[in-house]
């Protein structure tokens, strides 16, 4: 009999993630979370109710590396039950059209999905679902067609704020404890469910049509709040009109964690993204959050309302939040801008099939540039095609009759032939099928649509003609002078610095070589806003005019940057490279920029310092250990990183 269970269980685990829910339909989860951050320890009281669909002997939930100690219930009743450690399988006659509930308590220790991290010795405890899967930290599905409507409860210590899916049911604050309850009213898949704990203020607004918005900070970064959030409520009201459909949860919460592994992870009604883009009024004009925002918001309709069944269909996700995520910020930045990012997906999309990586939009196996950018063209490509009221049509259409479901491509493209009246087989097989993306066409629309886009090409200073000169004086647009200075840096003068921020930016990219004649109007460049400008400005001034170096540096102190602090540490080891600079103790500079390398710091900073010791050989012992610590990292960029280093500094000391 065991053979016969063990046989079965392999025979049910080769016919894939898809085919459980062909059985039974996994409704509702009722879970309780105890979690140990210094054990790394989660356990957990978790109730499944779920509907047999057909007759069967058994049913799976994931569970990744985890322990049932009290063993299995179904309505009640002890179940027999085998844990493989990536699966937990339980045995009993499921009869069709039977509703069960099957019960369990569970211990485990993540490795991954949730991370138990310290900032400035507060928890920051986080979780990432996709590509990482939840099933290491909670007993769920990693099939993304099981659609489940979850209810999380979980305590940690007075003082830390619990976050989850949905809305907060009931909150205690019970002397040194602090607990919560979140409950979804909607199903949505697993990889989709999240938990953040740590140290949090909120700021409170409410959309045009009544939803609830939660914008979390760090206690100390109250001024950065306006600046990192700016234009949220704008772009929700005008994605919830732009789309045509009603925010579909109970309210919309975003929240910045320490060393995320992205840009940002669109959680339903929760957006976790990464505390890089808590910017001040300065980093906003170089690095914001704005697109990240409007992307991550999108996927609320796009990928969370209705899911894509396959890595086939991926792009029904990272498209169509990348496209909604350009109109958000058309309507905020205007049409040139709009165009003009179209144009520069277009052209790394080109570049990328004359490399030969280009690949159909359905390879599983595409890389993000074809899923987000090239997604984005589709819509923007057969919106043009179709017009704006059957395009808008359509896609309210395609919502209303997969909502809470999972989709195809076919399922889109149908809903638009249905409307347009006419077959798409060939649009299609051009701009969604075939490996190469085609650029001719994308150029040609846009030239059609974007006189600003049509200028720009028009423009083009390889070849040093004697036009250049004007464009960069007169009439050409911030993003053709930009090119004409990358060009030809030589051909920057006095009057070019009257620009606006972004030309002066790339004043300090490009000129590298400053004239004498241009001295004081480079200088000017240290108090611009924008912190990329003044570091490039800097370290330019300071390699150019050697007798002028403690002015630069005394007139950028205090200056730090983005998080990863790229104003300071370039100006610590500027400063330690100037001997004849005395205001400042060396020694106590450069045990400063060592500090940066340790945990409690961002990968960024980290991987920054790093960056700078390796470059002025000066990587001691702390150095060295602490990068050694960093190849254990949950983050696979310092990881790398880390190891690199490590290959370069051991070929330098043979």
């Amino acid at each position: 009999m065991k053979c016969i269970v063990i046989l079965f269980t392999c025979f049910l685990g080769l016919l894939g993630f898809t085919q459980q829910t062909k059985y039974v339909d996994f409704i509702e989860a009722n879970a309780v979370l105890v979690l140990n951050p210094d054990s790394t320890k989660v356990s957990g009281l978790v109730a499944y109710e779920m509907t047999a669909l057909q007759s069967i002997d058994s049913v799976f939930i994931d569970a990744k590396n985890m322990t049932f100690p009290g063993g299995i219930s179904v309505n009640d009743k002890k179940a027999s039950y085998t844990n493989d450690g990536n699966r937990l399988w339980i045995y009993t006659p499921f009869k069709k059209d039977s509703t069960y509930r099957i019960t369990f308590n569970y211990d485990c220790y993540p490795k991954q999905a949730l991370y138990f991290l310290k900032r400035k010795e507060d928890w920051n405890i986080w979780t990432q679902g996709q590509g990482k899967y939840t099933s290491h930290w909670l007993p769920s599905f990693d099939d993304v067609n099981e659609k489940v409507i979850f209810k999380i409860g979980t305590a940690f210590t007075s003082g830390y704020e619990i976050i989850s899916n949905g809305k907060r049911l009931q909150g205690l604050q019970d002397g040194n404890v602090n607990s919560g309850v979140y409950a979804m009213q909607k199903p949505m898949s697993s990889y989709l469910l999240a938990l953040v704990i740590g140290n949090y203020n909120k700021k409170t607004e409410t959309s045009s049509s009544g939803v609830p918005l939660e914008y979390y900070y760090y206690p100390e970064d109250s001024l950065k709040v306006e600046p990192t959030y700016r234009y949220s409520k704008r772009m929700f009201d005008f994605l919830e009109g732009e789309i045509g459909f009603a925010y579909p949860w109970q309210n919309y919460k975003q929240v910045p964690v320490h060393d995320f592994l992205y840009a940002g992870m669109e959680n339903t009604s929760l957006t976790i993204f990464s505390d890089a883009f808590v910017v001040d009024s300065i980093g906003f004009n170089d690095k914001n959050y704005v697109n990240v925002n409007a992307h991550e918001l999108a996927h609320q309709w796009f990928g969370d309302l209705v899911t894509a069944k396959s890595g086939e269909h991926h792009w029904l996700q990272e498209g169509f939040a990348t496209y909604y995520a350009l109109l958000a910020e058309r309507d905020i930045f205007g049409a040139d801008y709009f165009y003009f990012k179209l144009f520069e997906a277009a052209v790394e999309l080109g570049r990328q099939d004359f490399s030969g990586d280009g690949t159909s939009l359905l390879n599983p196996k595409s890389s993000s540039l074809t899923f987000y950018q090239r997604g984005a063209w589709v819509l923007h490509a057969l919106r043009s095609l179709v017009g704006d009221a059957v395009f808008k049509r359509a896609v309210r259409s395609y919502l209303e009759k997969h909502q809470f479901k999972n989709v195809q491509t076919s399922d889109f493209i149908t809903e638009v032939e249905r409307l347009y009246g006419r077959n798409l087989s060939g649009f299609k097989q051009k701009w969604i099928v075939a490996e190469a993306f085609p650029f001719d066409d994308a150029i040609a629309l846009l030239q059609r649509q974007s006189d600003y886009v049509k200028d720009y090409m028009m423009i083009d200073c390889s070849a040093k003609s004697g036009k250049c000169a004007e464009y960069i004086k007169y009439y050409a647009s911030d993003d053709a002078k930009i090119r004409v200075i990358s060009q030809a840096p030589e051909l920057v003068t006095e009057d070019t610095f009257k620009h606006g921020l972004r030309v002066r930016q790339a004043i300090a990219q490009y000129v590298k070589q400053i004239p004498k004649a241009l001295k004081a109007n480079y200088e000017t460049l240290l108090r611009d806003s924008s912190y990329l400008t003044i570091e490039s400005a800097l370290y330019n001034l300071w390699v150019n005019f050697p007798e002028d170096r403690p002015k630069y540096l005394a007139s950028t102190r205090g200056v730090y940057g983005f998080s990863d602090m790229n104003v300071r540490l370039l100006w610590i080891v500027l400063n330690l490279s100037t001997p004849f600079y005395e205001a400042d103790n060396k020694q106590q500079l450069y045990q400063e920029l060592v500090g940066y390398t340790e945990s409690e710091y961002n990968a960024a900073l980290r991987m920054n310092a790093f960056r700078y010791l390796k470059m002025i050989s000066s990587c001691n012992e702390t150095c060295l250990s602490n990068l050694e610590l960093a190849k254990s990292h949950h983050n696979w960029q310092l990881v790398k990183f880390a190891k690199e280093m490590t290959e370069q500094l051991q070929e330098v000391k043979n």
